[in-house]
């Protein structure tokens, strides 16, 4: 599984894990609302969701694996126009600047159940649609044609599952002390861009890439 696309893969999803997004909003909110417990429980759930979506888009791959080579190289080109398209969204999203809102953390907290950021966690990150169309577009570029798709993906989703949780952990440790640098507009723009800088490359690579025959 330590193929040569591994280390493009590991700083690709580094990047994406540490862009602002959905995720860490809801992490960032529930640790202001519970403390570090509701922060931590809300990051494992979310990344659990990772799995569902690696097992759903392996399982795409695998079906337009049977039909064709040309019909992988067709999922392909087009996860190289999503990863673009992704990445021309997230420079301009740079462009415009904005932090995460962390202004208003240091509240007063609350007592919740424990299922409650284990349930908010894991119903964010499955029912959210965009991640499985981002793991279709993403992990076709770092399995190979040969490659069992569905052990491929999921070793691939753990890799973001470990990175995504000491990132999403780490914010929780930070969040209303030495984390106000993250809601800094500095600090925001600078991974927006360089996430869209690292899509664009990623979709660029992947279009030029000679396709199966």
């Amino acid at each position: 599984m330590l193929d040569a696309q591994f280390w493009p893969f590991l700083i690709a999803i580094t990047l994406l894990s540490m862009s602002p997004g959905v995720d860490t909003l809801l992490v960032i909110r529930n640790t202001a609302r519970g403390g570090v417990r509701d922060g931590v429980l809300t990051s494992l759930a979310i990344c659990c969701g990772l799995f569902v979506h690696a097992t759903i888009s392996a399982l795409g791959i695998s079906l337009i694996l049977l039909q064709s080579a040309w019909a992988f190289g067709a999922l392909k080109m087009a996860g190289a126009a999503y990863l673009i398209w992704l990445g021309i969204n997230g420079l301009m999203v740079a462009r415009r600047g904005g932090g995460l809102p962390l202004g208003a953390v240091g509240g007063e907290r609350q007592v919740v159940p424990v299922w409650r950021p284990l349930r908010e966690g894991l119903l964010s990150n499955v029912l959210n649609p965009k991640t499985v169309v981002f793991y279709m577009a993403f992990l076709p570029q770092f399995i190979a044609p040969t490659d069992p798709a569905l052990l491929k993906s999921l070793w691939l989703a753990g890799v973001h599952f470990v990175i995504a949780n000491l990132w999403q952990i780490a914010i929780v440790f930070m969040v209303g002390s030495a984390g106000r640098w993250l809601g800094s507009q500095l600090f925001a723009r600078a991974l927006n861009g360089a996430t869209g800088a690292v899509l664009i490359l990623f979709g660029v690579r992947l279009a030029l890439e000679r396709q199966p025959a």
